[in-house]
């Protein structure tokens, strides 16, 4: 008997690989080291050219109990549909997936991408927000290459 393997349902799959070739692009070419704004607006540029519609630094509200009580900025949102956070620092740490979850539920959308150009290789976290369900990725550590110095 021949069981079907079922595809697996990637949320926005075909933007968060033009996100992330972007984001390739944007660190082969900087590097790690600058300061967080520099990467964004490399960003703005290089998915600019690849036909992303973006809302930079978008403004949202908070509420508690139906009460405004303050306001956050998105970094960006590509086309209206997942929130891109970025980080210039060592590695991405648990607050920042945390913090991009709390984004997703104050704004509805479903996915958010957060995006590190400050380690020697591109970090990225993907957070899913669905029906109540967060979905964090896996903690893998990456195995140590013993010819390279840290």
């Amino acid at each position: 008997m021949g069981t079907e393997m079922s595809e697996i349902y990637i949320v926005e799959k075909e933007l968060s690989y033009l996100v992330m070739q972007a984001a390739f692009e944007v660190h082969n070419a900087l590097g790690p080291g600058f300061p967080e704004a520099i990467y964004e607006e490399a960003m703005n540029r290089e998915l600019a050219r690849r036909g992303v519609d973006l809302e930079r630094q978008k403004r949202v509200k908070v509420f508690y109990k139906d009460e405004p009580i303050g306001e956050f900025i998105l970094d960006n949102v590509a086309h209206g549909r997942v929130i891109l956070e970025y980080k210039a620092v060592s590695e991405i740490a648990k607050i920042y997936e945390q913090q991009a979850l709390s984004y997703l539920k104050a704004t509805g959308l479903e996915l958010a991408i957060v995006i590190n150009f400050g380690a020697a290789r591109v970090q990225s976290s993907r957070v899913v927000y669905k029906k109540g369900m967060a979905n964090f990725p896996s903690r893998i550590p990456r195995p140590r290459n013993p010819l390279q110095n840290d």
